[in-house]
């Protein structure tokens, strides 16, 4: 089974002891993002969440296969910008997770082509916590390209917003403020995993 809700790592919000807590409430991903470490202090942060979590979560590294691969991550997410996901795939040992951002159809085709096993949908709403997105794509994108690949939304996402985007064909979603900046983190996780697994007709 994929993950269905991602925590993406928001240094020094989400230290270990953090993931940790949020893992237990039933997150099965942690996206693993922290563009500031070094290459060396990114290696090691990723081989204590892989063991702070191990047996209970997926860890993914974002933009580095090196780092994934080097760490024993399940798996990596590639950006437009990264190595592209049909040479990640042929790098990668078997039952390897490959993400690729995907904005439109045309990209969530390709990354299909390429042997994603996902991709990551957005920016659905504003982002809190990232500079430089383009503007929102909305849950009408979302909605077209769910049915290509199974699609993680991201962007801007909170328990609030969960129902309408699961509504609009979401597989999972991956999110960073909603719970890593949240005054309680684990109890904002339980409260995500909840809706995340609460089927569409029930209120």
């Amino acid at each position: 089974m994929l993950p269905r809700v991602h925590v993406i790592t928001d240094l020094p919000h989400t230290p270990a002891d953090v993931i940790d807590e949020i893992v237990g409430m039933g997150v099965d991903a942690v996206q693993i993002r922290a563009k500031h470490l070094t290459d060396r202090d990114l290696f090691e942060f990723t081989v204590e969440v892989i063991r702070t979590v191990a047996g209970r979560a997926r860890v993914i590294v974002n933009d580095r296969l090196d780092i994934a691969l080097a760490a024993g991550a399940d798996g990596v997410h590639l950006g437009l910008d990264d190595l592209p996901v049909v040479q990640a795939r042929r790098l990668a040992p078997r039952n390897f997770l490959i993400g690729g951002t995907c904005r439109n159809v045309a990209q969530a085709r390709q990354a299909k082509a390429d042997g994603a096993d996902y991709i990551g949908v957005g920016p659905i709403f504003a982002s809190t916590t990232k500079v430089g997105l383009p503007g929102p794509i909305g849950l009408d994108v979302l909605g077209e390209v769910a049915g290509i690949l199974p699609s993680i939304a991201i962007s801007g996402i909170n328990a609030e917003r969960l129902r309408e985007v699961m509504a609009a064909g979401a597989h999972g979603v991956a999110v960073v403020a909603a719970i890593s900046r949240a005054p309680d983190p684990a109890r904002a996780a339980r409260d995500l995993v909840a809706a995340v697994h609460t089927p569409l007709n029930v209120r």
